[in-house]
């Protein structure tokens, strides 16, 4: 599919497609004293990847982990707090000066052993996908030192300290090019690139710290990986999604639920694979309305390149039925 081709009907996986919804995740999770360390636990991690795989027989797995791993593996204190999300130890302009990149691949070897873990089990028909944060989105939780609304401590820190800014964000790109290159060679096939607040950014911001950023992790990680497909996703960039496609050599794109599938189709389908577009509280609500979304996306995207998918990921409260649902719909769609 990201190669070019149309398959009929679309592939099928979800966004945070393992997960607090899955009855099966929660039993796991009871096994580790926290997020992280879940995350880096190769025989509890393979497992929580392989779940969905498993259940739903869906065509690709998705590495167990969090975009917040990269600043822990550069040395930053990292935990996840239930009910609250991540919790980091703010950086300021001297601590990113003392940043480097050395060393990551060490610190994530939990996680490229649970690539590898996976990559034996899973079937050889299955797509096994890795990824990263982009280094944007990484950066404004290690600013804030937490996740905010619109992330205006980053986007203030970007503009009062240009400079050191910019120095972690080649920091970011370099430990993100290390990462994913690893998570390859321990046998993903794909890897994405999740720049989840790409929506707060200006236009000029968003060639600078989003496109530029990006187009130099996917021009580095395909001269170490020749051959590897990357699909990137920089949510709620609107307009700027087709700036993003042309800007960074991504080979797939995937949409939030915002993207109007008229702009996707001429827009974004006629230059690289289209991913999405669901909304994730149309999935947890389920019924009737859920089976014309699914129509929906697949009358206007399913013709041409399209891994169906989630607009974002899924949200814990879904039952497990709906999604049932949802593969059932996906997988009978004929074009």
């Amino acid at each position: 599919m990201l190669d070019g081709s149309v398959v009929t009907p679309p592939p099928l996986w979800l966004m945070r497609q393992a997960g607090r919804y899955l009855p099966e995740y929660r039993a796991v999770r009871s096994q580790a004293e926290s997020f992280l360390a879940l995350c880096l636990t190769p025989e509890l991690a393979t497992e929580v990847t392989l779940q969905p795989v498993r259940r739903f027989d869906f065509d690709a797995a998705i590495l167990f982990s969090d975009i917040l791993v990269v600043p822990y593996a550069l040395g930053r204190a990292v935990r996840f707090v239930d009910g609250e999300g991540p919790r980091l130890e703010a950086i300021d302009a001297a601590g990113i000066g003392e940043l480097a990149a050395a060393g990551v691949a060490e610190r994530l070897a939990p996680v490229l052993e649970t690539a590898a873990r996976v990559r034996r089990q899973l079937a050889r028909s299955k797509s096994l996908i890795g990824f990263c944060g982009g280094p944007w989105t990484v950066a404004t939780y290690m600013i804030a030192g937490r996740g905010t609304t619109d992330q205006a401590p980053a986007r203030t820190f970007a503009i009062e300290n240009a400079t050191a800014f910019a120095r972690l964000i080649e920091v970011l790109i370099e430990a993100s090019v290390t990462y994913l290159v690893g998570q390859i060679e321990a046998g993903a096939d794909v890897v994405q690139i999740f720049d989840t607040w790409a929506g707060v950014l200006g236009e000029e911001d968003f060639e600078r710290w989003s496109v530029g950023p990006t187009a130099a992790i996917v021009a580095r990680v395909k001269a170490a990986a020749p051959g590897v497909r990357v699909i990137g996703f920089p949510r709620w960039a609107g307009l700027n999604y087709e700036r993003y496609v042309a800007g960074t050599g991504v080979d797939g794109v995937s949409i939030d639920w915002t993207v109007p599938l008229w702009f996707a189709r001429e827009r974004l389908q006629t230059k690289v694979t289209v991913q999405g577009n669901l909304d994730p509280m149309a999935l947890a609500v389920g019924g009737d309305q859920l089976d014309r979304a699914i129509d929906r996306i697949l009358a206007e995207l399913a013709h041409g390149r399209l891994v169906f998918n989630l607009g974002h990921g899924i949200v814990p409260q879904t039952p497990v039925a709906h999604v049932e649902r949802l593969v059932e719909r996906v997988r009978g769609w004929k074009n």
